[in-house]
């Protein structure tokens, strides 16, 4: 595509996944000209197919026509096979498919005449007019760019977990499925030495269920591994005879290291380039749905399209804290879940992973954590400060 004749575009979005694709939605028919950028479909740099999931009294975002699915009611399974049910009204827990939300942004950009191009940026490159944004049949020239395509995981944290999954549609031969209830985290796995492993589980009817095997831990496993996690999983939960309708996997950084600004001038990381990933959880869509909206609210004020900061330092603190006593092996990850949805209102704990508690509410979830573990983590820390 080449540069428009009536000068460079306000802004180009690299990106069209969960992160590119809600600020795309948010800018369709502003005043604000645009484009978004996305690898074709043969790509290896194309965005995968994803499940996102999110929470709470109203729809994610403006994609609430989008949801697949919703539950009232949620599960935590205790390693021994105890249950933490919780009903969740007036919240909802709700999954949207990547497939629907991306076919649904490009029918608005085009009813809004905004172009999707497709291709592999390659380069961006900072000019007196703008940024150059370069690739194989690719050429493209904006004012601003927002990047929303990985990065290299920083290494300057203290502690580096990967979330990393294999999750499988199915349909089972028998009703096994609660459609009426969504298992968060069921720990009737396996659990990896300075990591954390559970089955999750978003049934659709009494017959299928995206079931997924999820692990924390610093190291992945081999395609064999992750089948053999995921169908003992499938054993150790009852889950009988079944035929597989789709298959997604994925690899999601952990960390309390922060995300450093893109390098090229005129140039913002978005979305998990610019650390929207929960360090302690791995979620990121809610924070990327509050980067959107405030990056839409200052284009359409005249400002800088720079996404604000998509956790608060407290909640960093909190996160960083778990995540070493995790990786260290001085708690158990599967105990810390079970004891905060066993101890604490289920829309408290839903809150703190989302991001949105207040300080109250935080000092009541670390009363009821481990305090032994939590503790020892915290003094050695200190100590480590003071040496």
């Amino acid at each position: 595509m080449p540069p428009p004749e009536n000068g460079p575009l306000d802004l180009a979005v690299v990106g069209l996944g969960a992160a590119g694709g809600s600020l795309a939605w948010r800018l369709a028919g502003t005043a604000t000209r645009f484009a978004v950028v996305e690898p074709p479909p043969a790509s290896s740099r194309r965005t995968q197919v994803r499940t996102w999931c999110t929470w709470g009294p109203a729809g994610p975002g403006p994609f609430g026509p989008l949801v697949a699915a919703s539950w009232s009611r949620l599960r935590v399974v205790a390693a021994d096979g105890a249950e933490v049910q919780r009903s969740l009204d007036p919240w909802r827990y709700r999954m949207l498919r990547s497939t629907d939300v991306e076919a649904a942004v490009r029918e608005r950009l085009t009813a809004a005449g905004v172009p999707v191009v497709a291709g592999v940026v390659e380069d961006l490159v900072a000019g007196p007019a703008g940024v150059a944004v370069r690739g194989e049949g690719l050429d493209l020239l904006a004012r601003r760019v927002l990047d929303t395509r990985p990065v290299p995981v920083p290494t300057t944290g203290r502690t580096l977990l990967l979330q990393h999954f294999l999750g499988r549609r199915i349909r089972t031969q028998d009703p096994v499925f609660d459609a009426g209830c969504v298992t968060l985290m069921d720990f009737r796995v396996p659990q990896p030495r300075g990591g954390v492993a559970f089955g999750y589980v978003l049934p659709t009817s009494a017959h299928e269920a995206l079931v997924e095997y999820t692990e924390f831990s610093p190291d992945l496993l081999d395609d064999a591994g992750y089948d053999d996690a995921w169908r003992e999983y499938l054993h150790r939960s009852g889950i009988g005879e079944h035929e597989v309708l789709e298959e997604e996997r994925g690899v999601i950084p952990m960390t309390d290291a922060p995300f450093p600004p893109h390098p090229v001038p005129g140039v913002f990381r978005f979305g998990a380039a610019a650390g929207a990933v929960r360090p302690s959880t791995g979620y990121a869509f809610s924070a990327v749905q509050r980067q959107a909206d405030a990056v839409a609210a200052a284009l359409a004020r005249g400002g800088e399209p720079v996404p604000p900061r998509p956790h608060g330092r407290r909640h960093l603190l909190m996160d960083s804290l778990v995540l070493e006593a995790v990786a260290r092996s001085r708690l158990a990850g599967d105990e810390l879940f079970v004891q905060l949805f066993t101890r604490n209102p289920v829309h408290r704990v839903l809150g703190f992973l989302d991001g949105s508690t207040g300080l109250a509410d935080d000092l009541r979830l670390m009363a009821s954590s481990p305090r032994g573990p939590m503790l020892r983590t915290v003094a050695g820390r200190a100590r480590r400060r003071s040496g």
